[in-house]
């Protein structure tokens, strides 16, 4: 199944997803709107209410209150990333300036916290203490990973354990959250709603895995950000921790200071390191690991062009280009 064909298959709810976000970015100040609309007009793959979408139509939804929780992580996520990129000092974000590029970090920073209060407004309309507690918790685990991730800049000794408590934090809570919360909305069994909240975390995981592979190996016109962003701002990801440990000694010495000291002084060298010592298909098969077992999450739904859809969502996973 094409990305394509999986989107269509909620095309109709992603539509009335879109015109829910443009409504409720209404504010009273002329800066909020622009800056909330640029980053929400500015594309991405959106995979965090479309998990919302697929998993409450495969749950056989009779209700639409799910529609405003796929708005809801929607604008969670995008407050994140606005305030990611004034930590990370990006300047650019799916091919186009970041907000903080073109309006500087102050305002982004504000139009962030803005998003997130707005996604709590729509939440307490939910009237679901269960998802409010899902996702309450999700943005307090979301924005640790973060300082975790700040803390962990520029160490070379961080562990794959450690790393791996990164993403799941930073990435993988608020996919968790997508699937978990969609499940309690729709009332499902105690059983399903497990199923679909390890569903969202391993697929979650495996997203991220990927990630940090194509900053390595991605085209960066394809993938709207800057190839070698991660090694620039000193992240030890996995390829790199992988290639530290497996490299000779002039490799090791290479990755150390490249973490150190970030920047892409080195970014050929580093590279050719971290291909030559099997990081990346190391990664990729350790992503491939967590996309079977959120596969096998599935198992228990009925058949359904939803459920072969999330199914299709774990295979695209780990074989996307951007």
């Amino acid at each position: 199944m094409q990305a394509e064909t999986i989107y269509a298959a909620v095309n109709e709810d992603f539509l009335s997803v879109d015109g829910l976000i443009k409504n409720q970015l209404f504010s009273n100040v002329p800066l909020v709107e622009k800056i909330g609309q640029y980053i929400i007009d500015s594309g991405g793959k959106r995979l965090r209410p479309l998990l919302v979408l697929l998993v409450s139509n495969a749950l056989n939804a009779t209700e639409k209150h799910y529609l405003k929780l796929a708005a809801i992580i929607e604008f969670l996520h995008t407050a994140t990333l606005l305030h990611d990129d004034v930590v990370d000092t990006s300047d650019l974000r799916r091919g186009r300036d970041t907000a903080n590029a073109k309006w500087g970090n102050a305002p982004s920073v504000l139009v962030g916290d803005f998003l997130y209060s707005r996604a709590f407004q729509m939440m307490v309309e939910l009237r679901d203490m269960d998802v409010m507690s899902v996702l309450a918790n999700a943005t307090n685990v979301i924005a640790e990973g973060e300082v975790l991730q700040l803390t962990n800049c520029k160490n070379p000794d961080i562990t794959e354990a450690q790393y791996m408590e990164v993403i799941t934090a930073k990435t993988a809570m608020l996919f968790e959250a997508a699937s978990h919360s969609a499940a309690i909305l729709c009332q499902a069994s105690a059983e399903t709603t497990s199923d679909m909240k390890e569903f969202g975390l391993e697929l979650g995981i495996a997203f991220q895995l990927i990630d940090d592979v194509l900053d390595y190996q991605g085209n960066a016109a394809e993938m709207g950000k800057n190839v070698g962003d991660d090694l620039a701002e000193g992240k030890p990801t996995l390829p790199l921790l992988y290639a530290q440990q497996q490299g000779d000694e002039a490799q090791r010495k290479l990755i150390r200071k490249a973490i150190r000291e970030g920047g892409l002084e080195q970014l050929d060298a580093v590279m050719s390191a971290v291909r030559k010592s099997g990081a990346l298909n190391y990664t990729i098969e350790l992503a491939k690991e967590y996309a079977t077992r959120a596969a096998a999450r599935l198992e228990r739904l009925a058949p359904s062009v939803y459920r072969d859809a999330l199914f299709a969502l774990t295979e695209i996973a780990v074989n996307r280009t951007k």
